[in-house]
């Protein structure tokens, strides 16, 4: 590959105000606002905020990483751009997470799968959150707004086999499928989303946003953790903040201290209900950290005859939402389907098994397959969710029980995905569970998956979405934050990430993350400007 421009880079070279805090921070600094965070909700916070003309900045705890930096390299990517180096769980260790933690969080890593945020699942937050002015047409100019801005569209390149299988299947049995849409500009098709992108192709906020804001001022600090608020009544006086090294070991005792007129809180659906339960944020109520939600996520993959070779490619083009948006919200777990990239790394902890049944599992690699099924949580009297809580250092966990109701929905997405595969000419079918073997006929898979015992750590279990912890709510008693993303007890700091969803989304939450902070940054920037701004 020829040597491609870093923007990033040009940009600091022209002179971006970029610190390093593992370098060295100063004592204390103020400005008008204090962005925590520099993902999804953070980005486009920053960039409106900064059109508005208001002095900001923006708090990272993770390390600067560029397209010149992205090799393709797992073993660099995961332990430089996810959270505990790709290996966060939940507090019982049933379910891997994957976020990101670098500038431009999980943006620079995920898949680029973009998808605006479900009727049914505005609806339901409407019934239940008092969430009334969030419909579908209020929120489609929102949604329109990010898309531009972010070059979403239907991807209009060739599926890899890996996702054309996942249609294949689909339509042989009846089951529509559709084409995704995503956040890329010119892709080169690499398949290495989930390392970040060396041709800048995918829109994330380490290229759009970000250096928007930075462009128009802003100051951006890494390696600098946001540690906790100090207050005046019920209002924030000051940020204080540690310098880190990128693997998160705090460099000194010295620590910066930030006063700003408002504080926006973008640190995401762990770090962000952490920040403020670290900080002893008024919760008269008792929901901070509450009704916590992945997508909880289970696996399936197959053998073919032919070579798929699952890591190049597009990570993911082809849905089916023939699962989800087919019941009621409030009945039986749904599931979206999609397909999962195959890098060796990824793909070691996804077939399962250790020493010789692993090396016979990888002999199979170049021609495997691998679905996910994405299970719809919080929309059920027995889907509660999880809670953030706080270690004893300070730093955040998620309890998460992968509880009956959620299991039930596991076993019948194993048995879609298997029916799916086999349908699409599988030779084997081999689901994501400790008791699974390899099936050579869909009866003999759906015999095995039916006698399967659905308990935690037998049945594998990931999610990269998560979502709550600090939702919105109609009144008070109903959410953390107020319809317009201010905290209800506190009258300068507002929530601006997916934290603030009342449930999960039900598909990839990106975009809604993008389009509700579109729409509530707009408003703060009016409320403290006067001035009417857009993104795009």
């Amino acid at each position: 590959m020829s040597k491609l421009p870093d923007l990033f880079r040009e940009g600091q070279q022209s002179g971006w105000k970029t610190t390093n805090g593992e370098q060295g921070l100063p004592e204390q600094l103020s400005c008008d606002v204090v962005i925590i965070g520099t993902g999804a909700g953070a980005g486009i916070t920053a960039e409106i905020l900064t059109k508005s003309g208001l002095d900001v900045v923006l708090i990272e705890e993770g390390p600067l990483r560029t397209s010149s930096d992205f090799n393709q390299r797992e073993s660099e990517a995961y332990t430089t751009l996810y959270q505990e180096s790709a290996a966060r769980r939940s507090a019982d260790k049933g379910i891997s997470i994957l976020q990101g933690r670098c500038v431009g969080g999980t943006t620079v890593i995920n898949w680029t799968s973009s998808f605006r945020t479900p009727g049914d699942t505005l609806q339901y937050w409407q019934k239940q959150f008092g969430l009334t002015d969030f419909t579908v047409d209020a929120m489609a100019p929102w949604f329109e707004q990010a898309e531009r801005r972010l070059n979403v569209h239907t991807w209009e390149g060739q599926p890899n086999a890996n996702n054309e299988l996942l249609r294949t299947g689909s339509e042989k049995l009846g089951i529509h499928a559709k084409v995704i849409p995503r956040n890329v500009k010119g892709c080169w098709n690499l398949g290495s989303c989930g390392m970040g992108c060396p041709t800048n192709a995918k829109q994330s906020m380490l290229i759009t946003t970000i250096p928007a804001a930075l462009q128009a001022g802003a100051r951006l600090f890494y390696q600098t953790r946001a540690q906790q608020f100090e207050w005046d009544g019920d209002r924030i006086k000051a940020l204080v903040c540690v310098p880190i090294k990128v693997n998160g070991d705090q460099v000194s005792d010295r620590p910066l201290r930030i006063t700003a007129k408002h504080y926006v809180v973008s640190g995401g659906a762990i770090n962000s209900p952490a920040l403020l339960l670290r900080s002893k944020t008024p919760d008269p109520h008792g929901l901070l950290g509450k009704r916590t939600f992945l997508h909880p996520v289970a696996f399936s993959s197959a053998v073919y005859e032919q070579r798929i070779e699952g890591w190049a490619g597009a990570p993911q083009s082809i849905y089916t939402d023939h699962f989800l948006h087919t019941q009621p919200v409030d009945a039986d777990i749904g599931y979206k389907l999609e397909a999962t990239p195959m890098h060796p790394g990824l793909t070691s902890i996804l077939i399962g098994g250790v020493g010789a049944a692993l090396a016979e599992r990888f002999a199979h690699y170049p021609n495997s397959q691998m679905m996910l099924a994405l299970m719809r949580d919080g929309f059920h009297p027995d889907a509660a969710g999880g809670e953030v809580k706080l270690n004893m250092d300070g730093s955040p966990s998620l309890d998460y029980v992968l509880t009956p109701y959620i299991l039930n929905g596991f076993r019948r997405a194993l048995l879609s995905m298997a029916e799916i595969q086999f349908a699409a000419g599988a030779k084997m079918v081999l689901p994501y569970h400790e008791q699974a073997q390899y099936y050579s006929s869909w009866a003999q898979a759906k015999q095995g998956i039916s006698a399967f015992d659905m308990k935690p750590y037998l049945t594998g279990a990931g999610s990269a979405h998560v979502m709550g912890g600090c939702r919105m709510g109609g009144t008070e008693k109903l959410g953390v934050v107020r319809p317009d993303g201010q905290h209800w007890q506190v009258s300068n700091l507002s929530v601006h990430d997916g934290s603030i969803f009342p449930t999960s989304i039900g598909a990839n939450p990106q975009l809604s993350i993008y389009g509700f902070t579109n729409r509530l940054a707009t408003q703060l920037a009016k409320r403290l400007t006067g001035k009417d701004v857009a993104l795009a």
